[in-house]
């Protein structure tokens, strides 16, 4: 069917409601919104669905979450996993509670046990949950940090990840196979109660994965020796961090943890944000007035399903609250667990550090000085999470910790992704720790730079709408894998990683040698004075993104060859 039919369609046949038919019907006369809303089917990828609330084919809605639901309950019945359950958590998003519930009597209807939270959860403690309760699979209903109109459905497997290869095309396959929706089946909670296929998770799973967290913990003394000075301020954005955030820091003992008060509770529509993500300084802007108002000596912020978190810390020099991207707060906490770690004995055999390839090289000079084997993925947490499952398999390694450049981190294997939780009592301890040794964390951050190098990085996003967009972003892929670029900003390229492709390409000698990560439509350009450029589709967004890093001889010098790449790449783009 065309998007006419497909509308047509909905506004005719009786399995919609008459609420999605009135607002199909207030589109008339508006053909591009229409063909927006049906052209295609909501993608189903490789994590999952996210998009537009609405009526549509093409939008977030309770028929695009039972269908895709079908799929996935199809798939689990393939697998024999109905005994077993699914896990179910949502975020404070508009219709996160009804999606939830849709998914869960979707499953319910086929036969699967599912465990619904009686509230919203951080996306990290459905990883832990899911493993905890033995389930097959997971379902967070979420859109991370995305505008309010958006929602998400993210499936994770038996192991607490988001689902790989090969079962994420598996997965996908049923979903797609799934082509009408009346057979999509469905009942009422009550009766899904009533057989014991709804059931409901509580406090005992929050209790067992704060005393998780804690194992993470290497210096308690120090933490109680400064947590009476230490000064925190706290932000969830208005989603799922608030409770968990505040318990775990209460019960490690920090006693001055400043939540703002007009971000605290959960709002679908996120008022007091423009976009509720810890990349955006603007976001900081409530945080930062109640910081300078209590001289904090942090600023912690997580998005609204606390899965990032975001950082400014005090530079007492300038009396400026400085802010620390993903790569900075990664490092800093990586390299307190490495260093901490093997000064006190408790540094596993055979340790692994875990990095996507477009997060900070810093992470290379950190792992060879304390001996950890340094891992790279492609991007996305998944992947991370699925190196913790190989080690388990074969024992070659054993994970102490995982970042990705986008605020994201794991400390510990109790969830399979990035947890701002964990992240943040990690921060608290480091922060801790600086406060012991009379030196705030941005010192602490500069001392780092001295000795492993004055790293620095950068994102440029375009972003391409709809479908003329998704079909530019295709085309510049395309047109930059066919003709690589041989310099960019006045740096050679040394080497082309072509992912796709599955090939790493010497531009000095020819030689070819394949990259051994999974085919992604992604290019990576190493470039000559330790600099390099990445180009990938979002997977979550529509947007065509580039990645830059460089390494500096100070703050100054490395922020100006990073501007200068930044440029150049938005120019030959």
């Amino acid at each position: 069917m065309g998007y006419r039919e497909q509308y047509e369609f909905w506004l005719k046949d009786e399995y919609f409601d008459e609420a999605t038919k009135q607002e199909l019907r207030e589109l008339e006369g508006n053909e591009a919104e229409i063909e927006d809303r049906f052209y295609r089917e909501l993608e189903f990828g490789t994590g999952g669905l996210r998009g537009v609330i609405g009526a549509g084919t093409n939008r977030m809605n309770i028929y695009t979450v039972r269908k895709a639901t079908q799929g996935l309950a199809d798939y689990i019945k393939s697998q024999d996993g109905c005994d077993k359950g699914v896990a179910i958590a949502y975020d404070s998003r508009l219709m996160s509670p009804e999606f939830a519930d849709e998914a869960a009597v979707c499953l319910a209807a086929n036969g699967i046990k599912t465990y619904v939270f009686d509230e919203l959860r951080p996306t990290p403690e459905l990883s832990f949950a899911l493993r905890t309760l033995g389930c097959i699979s997971g379902i967070v209903i979420t859109a991370s940090h995305n505008p309010p109109e958006y929602n998400g459905y993210k499936v994770y497997w038996e192991d607490g990840a988001q689902i790989t290869a090969p079962k994420d095309k598996e997965i996908i396959s049923c979903v797609k196979a799934v082509d009408d929706y009346h057979r999509v089946k469905t009942m009422s909670v009550e009766d899904a109660k009533a057989a014991g296929l709804y059931n409901v998770i509580g406090k005992e799973i929050d209790d067992r994965y704060m005393a998780e967290l804690k194992k993470q913990i290497i210096h308690p003394e120090i933490i109680e020796a400064v947590a009476g000075d230490l000064k925190i301020v706290y932000t969830p954005f208005h989603g799922t961090g608030n409770k968990p955030v505040r318990r775990i820091l209460d019960e490690l003992g920090f006693k001055q943890v400043y939540v703002v008060p007009e971000q605290e509770l959960p709002d679908p529509k996120f008022t007091t944000l423009e976009y509720p993500n810890p990349e955006d300084p603007k976001a900081f802007t409530l945080a930062l007035k109640l910081a300078k108002e209590v001289k904090a000596d942090i600023v912690l912020a997580t998005d609204p399903d606390a899965d990032r978190l975001g950082i400014y810390a005090l530079d007492t020099v300038s009396g400026e609250y400085i802010p620390f991207t993903g790569n900075m707060s990664g490092m800093l906490i990586a390299e307190y667990i490495l260093r901490e770690r093997s000064e006190n004995g408790l540094m596993p055999v055979n340790p692994a550090l875990v990095k996507t390839i477009v997060t900070t090289n810093m992470a290379d000079p950190i792992a060879e000085k304390y001996g950890v084997k340094l891992i790279e993925v492609l991007t996305g947490f998944k992947y991370i999470g699925e190196q913790i499952k190989f080690f388990e398999r074969d024992s070659s390694y054993n994970y102490v910790f995982g970042l990705e450049e986008s605020y994201g981190c794991l400390a510990g294997t109790h969830a399979r992704d990035k947890d701002a939780v964990v992240a943040v009592m990690c921060l608290c301890e480091v922060a801790a720790y600086c406060k012991a040794h009379n030196k705030t964390v941005w010192d602490h951050m500069l001392e780092m730079y001295e000795e492993y190098g004055y790293y620095h990085e950068s994102q440029y996003a375009i972003t391409l709408k709809g479908i003329e967009g998704s079909k530019k972003i295709a085309s510049a892929m395309d047109a930059l894998r066919q003709a690589p670029p041989t310099e960019i900003g006045g740096l050679k390229v040394l080497a082309v990683r072509d992912y796709q492709k599955g090939e790493i390409q010497d531009i000095i000698t020819g030689d070819i040698r394949p990259t051994g990560l999974p085919v992604s439509n992604v290019l990576y350009f190493e470039l000559e004075d330790n600099a390099w450029c990445c180009a990938r589709p979002s997977g979550t967004e529509p947007k065509l993104k580039f990645y830059m890093g460089v390494k500096g001889t100070s703050i100054d010098d490395a922020s100006e060859k990073n501007a200068r790449l930044t440029e150049a790449v938005k120019a030959f783009v």
